[in-house]
């Protein structure tokens, strides 16, 4: 169920990519069911908190009338920011599935690890590399289409 799981994250992710957007895509679930989607929006919404993380937790906040997401699992494309770890964090998810490293931003393993620093009430289990190619794959189209495009304006100039 974990790859089915990823696979909606993957859809997100796609989402976000249509709309010229950093391509990461999250969906949370309980009990087997997703409570809770998002894809990246910030340029759409002009807002640094449109990620997808923070999208798909506020669904399932509002999903369960509770900040509280215990026993639910988040499964994620790209590691998180260090803002969506701290979220995930606090609202208490058990358990995170990413897909790829995020070697500049990463804070649950690649830049560093919020998952482990003293002092949180409650700590997830981080699963990673679940569909890392898939998700390698969409990222790296989406800024190769954007290197495209910033040299054609600038070759227009």
């Amino acid at each position: 169920m974990d790859e089915e799981y990823m696979r909606e994250a993957l859809i997100e992710a796609r989402k976000a990519y249509e709309l010229g957007e950093i391509p990461v895509g999250a969906v949370v679930v309980k009990d087997g069911t997703i409570i809770g989607r998002g894809h990246n929006s910030r340029q759409r919404d002009q807002q640094v908190s449109s990620h997808a993380e923070m999208t798909a937790i506020s669904q399932a906040c509002a999903f369960l009338n509770s900040w509280r997401l215990d026993d639910c699992t988040i499964y994620v494309t790209l590691e998180p920011c260090p803002m969506c770890a701290g979220t995930i964090m606090q609202a208490r998810i058990s358990h995170v599935y990413f897909a790829a490293e995020d070697p500049k931003a990463g804070a649950l393993g690649s830049v560093f690890d919020l998952s482990v620093v003293q002092g949180f009430s409650s700590y997830p289990i981080i699963h990673q590399g679940l569909l890392a190619r898939e998700a390698k794959n969409i990222m790296d189209s989406f800024f190769a289409k954007m290197r495209d495009k910033r040299r054609k304006r600038t070759d227009e100039l």
